[in-house]
């Protein structure tokens, strides 16, 4: 245990975040995400169990989000019966925990249907296999500078 770190980053994590460097990014993927295969050639992190709002809240308090990037934040969302995409809740519930560190950062969110995620996540430093059981709780921070 640390003081000041929150229990749900394990010692992987920790030392992930730390390797980031700017404009890397993190891959939280829900229970359904294809998590171990995204991961073939990228960096895997477990965190079976956790909820990626939690998770989430643990991380944004230690990892600085890309000012300079368009979308330092992008939430997997699901198109409706007209073909719009929607933000599911789990995204809202995820904007509201970037807003708590990083309103400006909350305010440039993007929302992207599932191959479009499953496009980014590819080119990610690491992905975290969370253990979210909501649908399309998945997302992807940017790392900044401190």
């Amino acid at each position: 245990m640390l003081k000041g770190i929150s229990p749900l980053l394990s010692p992987q994590l920790l030392k992930v975040l730390a390797e980031m460097g700017h404009g890397d990014t993190l891959v939280i993927g829900d229970a359904n995400f294809a998590a171990a295969s995204m991961a073939r050639d990228r960096i895997l992190v477990r965190a079976d169990g956790l909820p990626t709002e939690k998770l989430a809240d643990a991380i944004l308090q230690l990892f600085p989000l890309d000012d300079w990037a368009e979308a330092p934040v992008i939430l997997m969302g699901l198109e409706d019966s007209k073909g719009e995409l929607q933000p599911l809740d789990q995204c809202k519930a995820i904007r509201a925990v970037v807003a708590k560190y990083e309103p400006e950062a909350a305010q440039k969110c993007r929302v992207v249907d599932r191959e479009a995620f499953y496009a980014l996540a590819r080119d990610a430093y690491a992905v975290v296999a969370a253990g979210e059981t909501h649908r399309y709780g998945c997302v992807i921070f940017q790392k900044g500078i401190c």
